[in-house]
């Protein structure tokens, strides 16, 4: 019999985001690991489960230790933020998953900042979309430079993780000088602080705005579309109805 590892979406870390699906796994793990700040978001539900943690850079580590328990028999449960599938740890998994072929994955979804942060906002993904990170750890800029690019010129509404962080003040900026190549200044955008966490804010603004703003890794960012618009602080994209004045 294949031993099972979970693979959990946690949401944005308070209880009342995660599924029930999610907190059953994890009520029924005997070793939770995870990313240490996502480890002290469980809070106290969890604080009797041994737990295991890795810094960032050391992903493969925490994977790894995973498949090393679970063949010795434990019951494992690997936490991400947001959604496992979602720039989370799902596909590292499976990569060395390979190397244990005793071993299954089960993914548990959870609900991603785009969807989160969207609903604090009010409706700026209600029609196409796109999710686009920030980060050029694990991608190349040029590539991301492209992606918005090709974003901006699509007129999708755009949903922006890793805005920022200490090495890179500069690159929400950045990427606004690259919409603004296609969209108007005045383009309806807003942001996020802290989703589902303590110090939860939400700002709607114009891209102009956004190009100076100042945000964070806990910051999510939303970039309207050609139909977004802004209504009682709310950012809101249009779907396409008719609708009778």
């Amino acid at each position: 019999m294949k031993k099972i590892i979970n693979v959990i979406g946690m949401g944005p870390g308070n209880e009342n985001y995660m599924t029930e699906e999610a907190k059953n796994a994890l009520d029924n793990s005997d070793i939770i690991v995870g990313y240490g700040v996502y480890l002290e978001l469980l809070g106290e539900r969890y604080k009797d489960k041994e737990l295991y943690q890795t810094p960032m850079k050391q992903e493969e580590k925490r994977c790894r230790y995973c498949f090393e328990k679970a063949v010795d028999g434990k019951k494992v449960s690997l936490i991400c933020s947001g959604d496992a599938g979602i720039y989370g740890m799902a596909s590292l998994m499976y990569e060395i998953g390979k190397e244990y072929p005793d071993c299954e994955l089960n993914i548990i979804p959870g609900i991603t900042a785009a969807s989160s942060g969207a609903a604090l906002l009010g409706a700026p993904l209600n029609h196409d979309f796109c999710v686009i990170s920030l980060s050029d750890l694990l991608t190349p800029w040029e590539k991301i430079e492209k992606r918005l690019r090709a974003a901006a010129e699509a007129d999708f509404a755009i949903a922006i993780y890793n805005p920022s962080s200490h090495k890179r003040a500069d690159y929400l900026q950045k990427a606004c000088d690259i919409l603004l190549e296609k969209i108007e200044p005045s383009r309806p955008c807003g942001y996020v602080f802290n989703i589902g966490r303590e110090g939860t804010k939400t700002v709607v603004c114009t891209l102009e705005e956004l190009r100076v703003a100042k945000t964070d890794m806990f910051t999510t960012v939303f970039v309207g579309n050609s139909t977004s618009y802004i209504t009682d602080g709310k950012l809101v994209t249009k779907r396409g109805y008719p609708v009778e004045k």
